[in-house]
């Protein structure tokens, strides 16, 4: 097998390049092909940023069961490279005034959200109701009562809402969630998980702005770390206490910088957590009654690796957006709910609605 291209958050952020992944398919994945003969499904994406055109562009290239039909941005220049780069023909290329005409284009069938997050809801309940499924990046949105007029637009349109949780379609996560939920070493009685990177780019990106991005590091990194204990586990906490750290204030104004947190789960596992902009973190430490088992990286789409009781995983990488739009691809087909629906974002966001709480009060706050 070929081996992945290495691609990192990091990297976009900092230098906004471009590269594909050379795509390894494991036998994990042999069920994200159509279960019947059918048309691949046309995806608009909605925002040309850097995930945009450094993830998922080059995934829907390797794609199975969707490919690139559509583009929205408010740049011409970008619309033009985009439509020479990707034969994206003029009558799919939209712009957020004429947005709403995508109702009528056949072509598109799926419409992913990859704007600034306070845009996510506007742009969600747009697509739904122009009778597009919608898949939505994470953070799913500024918080959960957005995320539940997301979800309630969806289901009034009877269209189907996934949010960008590429690492549920990923191998080495999907062993983890097994050794966890599946407790093949005994309960889990503890995880340490943290996810960050140290910010270098422009002091004036919407990512530092709270009105557009909704916090810092927290809403940005932290998310993965609140779901890599969500899906170890299996199940849902109930409570958290957090405290924050900012050596770079005068970057970090508006949002926070490193946020630390210990979450209560109903079966009384310690799980610690911590999120930054400012220091260079990707992993998942497990420890059960029997074993332990860790992911580090643990959040990257550069590939993942792990350890089941100090011992290699030997599990291939893959294209994680790749697998995950061709799943979503497949639930639009059948019309079944997706692993990853608008509910598991509403989840997520509420533990970061309580975090951001507990930031204010010093105190735990009940999720």
């Amino acid at each position: 097998m070929k081996p992945i291209v290495k691609i990192s958050r990091r990297n976009f952020i900092r230098t906004g390049s471009i590269a594909a992944g050379a795509l390894m398919l494991g036998p994990a994945l042999s069920q994200l092909a159509l279960a019947k003969p059918g048309k691949r499904l046309g995806v608009a994406l909605v925002g040309l940023g850097s995930y945009a055109g450094g993830q998922l562009a080059p995934a829907l290239q390797h794609t199975k069961n969707c490919y690139l039909a559509g583009i929205v941005t408010g740049t011409p220049a970008k619309a033009a490279t985009w439509a020479k780069k990707y034969n994206i023909a003029s009558k799919n290329i939209y712009n957020y005034q004429n947005f709403d005409e995508i109702a009528n284009n056949p072509d598109i069938d799926i419409v992913y959200v990859v704007l600034p997050v306070s845009m996510h809801k506007e742009y969600t309940i747009r697509a739904a109701q122009a009778g597009k499924h919608v898949i939505c990046e994470k953070p799913m949105a500024l918080n959960a009562a957005e995320c539940r007029d997301m979800i309630a637009a969806c289901k009034k349109a009877n269209r189907l809402l996934s949010i960008g949780y590429r690492l549920h379609f990923e191998p080495h996560t999907r062993e983890v969630m097994r050794l966890g939920q599946k407790q093949v070493f005994g309960k889990v009685t503890e995880i340490d998980t943290a996810n960050g990177f140290t910010y270098n780019g422009d002091p004036n990106a919407w990512r530092l702005k709270k009105a557009m991005a909704g916090g810092g590091g927290l809403m940005d990194m932290g998310i993965y770390a609140i779901q890599g204990s969500r899906y170890t586990l299996g199940q849902e906490p109930i409570a958290v206490k957090a405290r924050q750290e900012k050596t770079r204030p005068q970057l970090f104004k508006d949002v926070d910088e490193t946020v630390f947190w210990e979450l209560k789960f109903p079966g009384g596992q310690k799980v610690t957590g911590k999120s930054s902009y400012n220091h260079d973190w990707s992993y998942l430490r497990a420890r059960a009654e029997k074993g332990t088992f860790e992911l580090q990286p643990a959040y990257g789409y550069d590939g993942l690796d792990g350890k089941i009781n100090g011992k290699p995983m030997q599990i291939p990488n893959i294209i994680q957006q790749a697998a995950q739009m061709d799943d979503f691809a497949t639930c639009v087909t059948l019309k079944k709910q997706s692993r990853v629906p608008g509910e598991e974002g509403l989840k997520d966001m509420k533990v970061v609605d309580a975090i951001y709480r507990s930031l204010d009060s010093g105190k735990w706050e009940n999720i």
